[in-house]
C-alpha cells in the first residue's frame, strides 16, 4: 500500500478501497485531486489485484480482502488525523462489512456504487454455476465501456494488463455470499456520517438495493446522491469534477461538525 501526502496543511486522511478486477493506478486523477485539496491519501491493491502477484484469474478469499483493508485503515489512522473511508463498487461493500463488524474509528464513509445486487452477471451465471467446479474459470466480461462513458479512460485502459475480470466459480459464489451477508446483516453499521453515491445509468448493479440498505441503517447523518446519466465508475466519468466537489463538500461539513476549521 502507498501513502500520498497533501500538497499543503492536511485536513484529514482518505483511505480508498478500489473495485473488483482493477487497481490503484485507475485512481490517479482522484488521488491527485484530493492531495490538491489538502487530504492525505492511503491506498493499495487488494490481494490478487494490480501489481501484487500478476494474477489474471481471481480466486482470492474474501476474508483476505477484509483483513487487507483493516491494515489499510490502520495506516490511515497513524497520522492522528480524521479518517474517511472511501470505497468503489466491491470496495464500498467491503467498507460496509467492516463498518458492520469492526470498531473502526473514522470520521465518515463515502460509498460509491456498492455491490449488493449485480445487474451484470457472467454469461454462465445460472443454476448451472452452483454445479461448476470451484476452480472452473468464468469471465465476468466487465469491460471498461460498461463502467464509464469517458472515452479518455477507454484509451488509457486499452493496454491495461493489470485489469482482469476473469474469476473462478468458487470466487463468484463467495462474492454472492458476501454481498448477501452485507445486504441482509441483522444490525446496523457504526453511527458515522455516510455519503452514498450511485449512478442513474449504472449497468453493473441494481441501485435500488443500495438505497434500501442505506435507509435501513440506524445512523443520524447520511446523504444519498443519484447522479443523473452517469455510469458505474463515478470517479472516471466526464463529470468526475462535480462528483469530487460533492464528496469534498461532504467531508468539509463532517470535519466542521467535529470542530475542525477547514
Amino acid at each position: 500500500m502507498w501513502k500520498w501526502e497533501a500538497e499543503g496543511q492536511p485536513k484529514a486522511v482518505v483511505a480508498i478501497i478500489h473495485n473488483a478486477y482493477e487497481h490503484h493506478r485507475r485512481y490517479a486523477w482522484f488521488i491527485q485531486r484530493l492531495r490538491n485539496s489538502n487530504f492525505h491519501v492511503v491506498m493499495g491493491d487488494l490481494p490478487g489485484h494490480g501489481m501484487q502477484d500478476g494474477r489474471t484469474i481471481h480466486n482470492e478469499r474474501f476474508d483476505t480482502y477484509v483483513n487487507y483493508v483493516k491494515k489499510l485503515l490502520d495506516v490511515g489512522l497513524a497520522d492522528g488525523l480524521p479518517l474517511f473511508i472511501m470505497g468503489q463498487g466491491l470496495g464500498a461493500t467491503i467498507a460496509m462489512r467492516i463498518l458492520q463488524t469492526e470498531k473502526i474509528v473514522c470520521a465518515g464513509a463515502i460509498l460509491n456504487s456498492p455491490w449488493l445486487s449485480l445487474k451484470h452477471q457472467p454469461a454462465k451465471f445460472s443454476t448451472v454455476l452452483t454445479k461448476l467446479s470451484s476452480s472452473m474459470k468464468i469471465n465476468h466480461n466487465v469491460e471498461i465501456e460498461l463502467l464509464t462513458r469517458n472515452t479518455e479512460i477507454y484509451l488509457e485502459s486499452k493496454n491495461d494488463k493489470l485489469y482482469s475480470s476473469t474469476v473462478t466459480a468458487g470466487w463468484y459464489r463467495e462474492l454472492q455470499q458476501f454481498m448477501k451477508a452485507v445486504a441482509q446483516y441483522d444490525g446496523t453499521i457504526r453511527n458515522v456520517p455516510v455519503l452514498m453515491h450511485v449512478a442513474e445509468e449504472d449497468k453493473m448493479i441494481h441501485i435500488e438495493t443500495a438505497k434500501e440498505w442505506l435507509l435501513r441503517q440506524q445512523i443520524t447523518e447520511f446523504q444519498y446522491k443519484e447522479w443523473k446519466g452517469l455510469f458505474h465508475d463515478l470517479h472516471q466519468e466526464p463529470e468526475r469534477e462535480e462528483v469530487f466537489l460533492y464528496t469534498e463538500a461532504f467531508m468539509h461539513t463532517t470535519l466542521r461538525s467535529l470542530g475542525y476549521v477547514v
